[in-house]
């Protein structure tokens, strides 16, 4: 770091050197009053002529000094001014500098050398052995720059304090000092010993070296993980450097292979190493061959790939180490033959896509189209130019869509889809346009790529649906969805727990893989939430302390309401805990306060209070008919926004019903606090005034513990088991792969025999094969031909103490039904982690 700003210069030091010789004035002195004492001894008589004489002599030369001095023949001091320009200098120097004598007395110091150290002043300059001698890490250094400059040469080292000199905090930084002789000549001609200090500040280097060792270390992962594959061998064939991709595609490890261990031809079939050997150029040349080889495994398997091959030549024609790429092609085609193939499944897949596509030149006219939008807006005369896509709209649509076709044509990114109307009847067809803008550099002609959706059935569908209907449509709509992402996410958490396993934290992909798995939990929080919406997920209930929840939501709603909008948190003393889901429960308070901030556009108060009830007081509060006498703990949510009418307060809670723009909301978000609260056992109520504002009231049971709770209690807080591995035999089915792999190698990496099946069939044949040495079967719930219960009743059939773990994207009651009365099994929903299944799986086979 630079210390540069610290403050004013701190002034410089110089001790000015003196001519003449004291001795010579001391002469003359005893001179002087020695003649002074003979004349006192001789008598008046003899001594008074040698008196005049002397004082003749003394004003003879007082006179011509007198006279030399007036004409320049004579000076009074034989030094000359000492010139300002080695001082200047020295002073715009950015390293420190001090001079001092062999005995330690400073003879001149810069002003970087003063605030480098932290003096003030003058007087508080001090040598750099006092300057580094309250820090233990500098005294090895220092000792050798001492040593060094009593033997008058010179010597160099670098120091790290812990913080800056001259301060007791700060980051820590690097010095780099320097020592050497610095002979003076003196007025007289004699020669004076001095040493040099130089004091550089070089933390800023330093730092800069961190940083382009860690770029380095990012580009060598990048190599190491690219998806093609790396090497480079020296002209004898041996292979000094090959990346990750290659060592995986051959088989080797990456870990135990040494530079010029591994020839060419021990990878390369028949003379494909002497192929490349063969290269020959002229000093100074780089050549570059493309070859079409066979690479062989150390298991074998052939590897058919495509080299690039690039070797330089030095002088004399030797070559050099190579840079070579490997293209792996044992999944690839002719490049003619997969041009045209792709160009025909472009095609199919332009023209048989239910979203209609089109080209739009700068002036807005359709130059290109495929099939569905033909149909949706007809053909266009051709004698009348090209048609603009405006014209195919009403008057009303039509400033909307020309400024997207405008930010299109600037370049311009994220452009909003345009709703827009075909015709005027109030009925009639709608859509929503897609704009967006062309990038590829290569044809000017045209500036924008259009994707339109017809919107008509929609919106016919949307007017029609009952309140009963939608509820229904959704319900199972997100259900479906839900099980699906599900799957999915299982994967992906699956996959990242196996890469953390791999990957030390200070990996620079650690980082990436982290945010991977986190992300994908978020994705499942709100796979729960849709579970929860359609009545298909059982909540995760635990004991919950509002005052925390909120508190740890209040960065977030800060965030989420913006400067406008000010919340205060109002927390109940000794409030009650209560029972819920604590994802569901965030999302309920946080879909409040997104629309109590919607409805205070100029800004306002968003208060959020929570408090105990007691039983007589449960029916004190303003609408809460219908809801029985008991302990509850409310949180009140209370906006000062633009309130509601009656007519709009009878509606706030029913699906897709919403007061905001076209576009700006779904309706769902009243809808699904709703029914949170309703499955966890609360009651919700909402009051309003017009241009006043709003208060939602949640009211959540009082949760007591009991002692069977508190001792159902214990073994769910013991620790959990730190050794999850095993050696029992698991058959595992599982109809989707990406997580029937991921599950697959967890269990195998924690020491089980797994066995793997894709189907109820599948699984019944590999019992049959084993002769039922199976101890624990871990199945999916929904799969094509015969389900997870159906497996079970079959197995129960040779096996009926045989042990079985369900997993599901669908909640536990939502097929305990479709089993046998009494029947034990486990369950684990999806996603789950890696630990969370190895856990599970533990926990079975112990029981």
């Amino acid at each position: 770091m630079s210390r540069s700003d610290r403050g004013p210069s701190s002034p410089a030091v110089e001790r000015q050197e003196r001519s003449g010789s004291i001795l010579l004035l001391i002469l003359l002195a005893l001179g002087l009053v020695g003649a002074a004492a003979a004349l006192s001894l001789m008598e008046r008589g003899q001594a008074e002529p040698f008196v005049l004489a002397l004082l003749g002599v003394l004003a003879v030369i007082g006179v011509f000094s007198l006279f030399a001095g007036a004409i320049g023949l004579l000076r009074f001091s034989s030094r000359a001014p000492a010139s300002p320009v080695p001082a200047a200098f020295l002073n715009t120097l950015e390293d420190g500098v001090l001079v001092v004598e062999r005995d330690g007395r400073i003879v001149y110091a810069n002003d970087a050398y003063g605030r480098l150290i932290g003096a003030e002043g003058p007087a508080e300059m001090r040598g750099v052995e006092r300057v580094f001698s309250s820090d233990p890490a500098a005294t090895d250094a220092i000792f050798h720059l001492t040593r060094a400059a009593e033997a008058e040469r010179a010597a160099e080292e670098e120091i790290r304090l812990p913080h800056p000199l001259g301060r007791n905090d700060g980051e820590p930084c690097w010095y780099r000092v320097r020592v050497r002789p610095l002979p003076l000549v003196t007025g007289q001609g004699s020669e004076r010993g001095c040493t040099v200090w130089q004091l550089s500040d070089i933390s800023g280097d330093r730092t800069e070296q961190e940083t382009s060792f860690q770029e380095l270390q990012r580009v060598i992962n990048f190599l190491d993980h690219a998806p093609a594959g790396f090497f480079s061998c020296d002209a004898a064939g041996r292979v000094v450097y090959l990346n990750a991709t290659l060592a995986d595609w051959l088989g080797y490890d990456l870990v135990s292979f040494e530079a010029g261990s591994l020839g060419l031809s021990e990878f390369m079939r028949g003379d494909g190493a002497e192929l490349l050997l063969s290269v020959q150029g002229k000093a100074g040349e780089v050549k570059t061959e493309t070859f079409d080889l066979d690479l062989t495994t150390r298991g074998g398997r052939s590897v058919p790939v495509r080299i690039l091959h690039r070797v330089p030549f030095g002088a004399g024609g030797l070559p050099g180490e190579s840079r070579t790429l490997v293209l792996n092609r044992s999944r690839g085609e002719d490049a003619a033959e997969a041009l045209r193939s792709s160009e025909v499944r472009f095609a199919r897949f332009f023209n048989n896509t239910p979203i209609a596509i089109a080209s739009i030149d700068h002036d807005g006219g359709i130059s290109k189209t495929n099939a569905p939008f033909v149909r949706l807006f007809g053909t266009s005369d051709a004698t009348q130019g090209a048609p603009k896509l405006v014209d195919h709209v009403t008057a009303p649509s039509r400033p909307a869509l020309m400024e997207a076709l405008a930010a299109a044509a600037e370049g311009r990114s994220e452009i909003p889809p345009v709703d827009v109307r075909l015709d005027e009847r109030e009925d009639g067809r709608s859509a929503t346009v897609y704009v967006s803008a062309v990038r590829d550099g290569e044809d000017d002609s045209d500036a924008a790529i259009v994707y339109v959706l017809e919107t008509t059935a929609q919106r016919v569908l949307e007017a029609q649906f009952a309140q009963g209907q939608k509820m229904q449509a959704i319900g199972q709509l997100a259900g479906g969805v839900a099980h699906d992402f599900n799957n999915v996410l299982t994967a992906i958490i699956g996959f990242s727990d196996l890469l953390l396993a791999s990957h030390r934290p200070s990996d620079p992909s650690f980082q990436d893989i982290m945010n991977i798995k986190q992300n994908a939990n978020r994705a499942a929080g709100l796979v729960r939430q849709l579970l929860a919406f359609s009545r298909r997920q059982t909540l995760r209930p635990k004991e919950l302390a509002l005052n925390d929840v909120l508190a740890d939501l209040s960065i977030l709603l800060d965030r989420l309401l913006g400067e406008k909008v000010e919340l205060s948190v109002v927390h109940g003393r000794d409030l009650w805990p209560v029972m819920a889901d604590l994802n569901q429960l965030e999302q309920v308070i946080v879909n409040l306060a997104v629309n109590a901030r919607d409805a205070m556009p100029e800004g306002g108060h968003l208060t959020i209070r929570t408090l105990n009830v007691p039983e007589d007081q449960s029916q004190s509060y303003e609408g809460t008919r219908g809801m029985p006498v008991a302990e509850y703990v409310l949180t009140e949510v209370t906006d000062t926004g633009t309130g509601m009418t009656p007519e709009v307060m009878e509606k706030i809670f029913e699906p897709f019903f919403s007061t905001k723009e076209v576009g700006k909301g779904t309706g769902l978000g009243l809808s699904t606090v709703y029914g949170i609260v309703k499955q966890t056992g609360g009651f919700i109520f909402c009051t309003s005034e017009l241009g006043k504002g709003t208060s939602f009231r949640i009211f959540l049971p009082r949760h007591v513990r009991n002692e069977a709770e508190q001792v159902e209690v214990k073994p769910v807080e013991a620790p959990q088991l730190t050794d999850l591995t095993g050696s029992a035999t698991i058959l595992l089915v599982e109809d989707e792969e990406a997580v029937r792999a991921f599950a697959a190698r967890a269990l195998t990496s924690r020491g089980y025999t797994v066995h793997e099946a894709s189907s109820g069939a599948e699984a019944l044949e590999i019992m049959e094969e084993t002769d039922g040495e199976v101890d624990l079967v871990v199945s999916d719930v929904v799969m094509p031909e015969m389900d997870g219960p159906t497996l079970l009743r079959e197995l129960r059939k040779t096996q009926p103490d045989l042990k079985i773990i369900f997993v599901s994207g669908y909640a536990e009651d939502a097929f305990e039904k479709n089993l046998p009365e009494n029947e034990k099994f486990s369950f684990l929903p999806k996603p789950f982690t890696l630990k969370q299944l190895a856990t599970m799986v533990k926990d079975v086979l112990a029981s």
